[in-house]
């Protein structure tokens, strides 16, 4: 027969052997668990949609780029006439001699040279197969919300108060816009929402609408020019 101390020995042995089993069973369901407060599916951006962000992004820094460059140029030579001044409509000169022109007190092409840099940013990581996190594409969402709201500024502005359009700005609304849609349906389809992406699906109907109005805008608000040339 054992002896007592025998008996308390495996008794120890075996307190000792379930407790570490436990730790390592604790610490392997910790690892394997998702945190709480991830709500990502880990959904990716397929090929399409990541080439899409990038274009978007290097055709809006090239016109913010060019107008910088211009807007650069007109301050060195004040009878300077940007190559895109081509009538009393079109006519970037106007808009860059605007107040709107420098809202924060600095050329507005600026802001466009820093947000379509992440952008592009984005679209390489995206291509590159990147899991970027779901707090990523949010910042940007938001990001480009601001740039929408600024862009309708513009729009305003450059309709009722400064009466003359430049065409490269154009460009920059219609991407800002084009990507404010895409990045949203990213999201829905991160968080995998049903309501979030039927609402996400409906808003490419909104933007073709949106395109479809400003371009109305345009053609009411200066008829009176374009009808000279019919």
């Amino acid at each position: 027969m054992k002896s007592h101390e025998a008996v308390e020995a495996e008794s120890t042995v075996g307190a000792d052997t379930a407790t570490t089993s436990d730790a390592v069973a604790s610490a392997r369901g910790d690892q394997g668990a998702p945190p709480a407060d991830d709500r990502s599916t880990g959904y990716r951006p397929g090929i399409v949609t990541s080439a899409f962000i990038l274009v978007m992004g290097v055709i809006g820094l090239a016109c913010a780029w060019i107008i910088t460059v211009e807007k650069i140029d007109l301050l060195e030579d004040p009878s300077y006439k940007p190559s895109c001044s081509i009538n009393p409509i079109i006519s970037c000169g106007s808009v860059m001699q605007s107040w709107q022109a420098e809202v924060f007190g600095f050329p507005n092409p600026l802001l466009g040279l820093i947000g379509f840099t992440v952008v592009i940013v984005t679209g390489v990581l995206a291509l590159s197969r990147v899991d970027l996190p779901l707090w990523y594409w949010i910042g940007l969402f938001v990001g480009l919300l601001a740039g929408m709201a600024f862009v309708f500024f513009l729009i305003y502005s450059a309709l009722y108060r400064i009466n003359a359009l430049c065409p490269y700005c154009i460009v920059v609304w219609i991407m800002t816009a084009a990507l404010l849609v895409t990045v949203l349906n990213v999201i829905a389809k991160k968080v995998d929402s049903p309501r979030l992406r039927t609402f996400a699906s409906w808003m490419w109907t909104v933007l073709a609408l949106f395109y479809v109005a400003v371009f109305l805008m345009i053609m009411e608000h200066f008829w009176y020019y374009w009808k000279t040339l019919i």
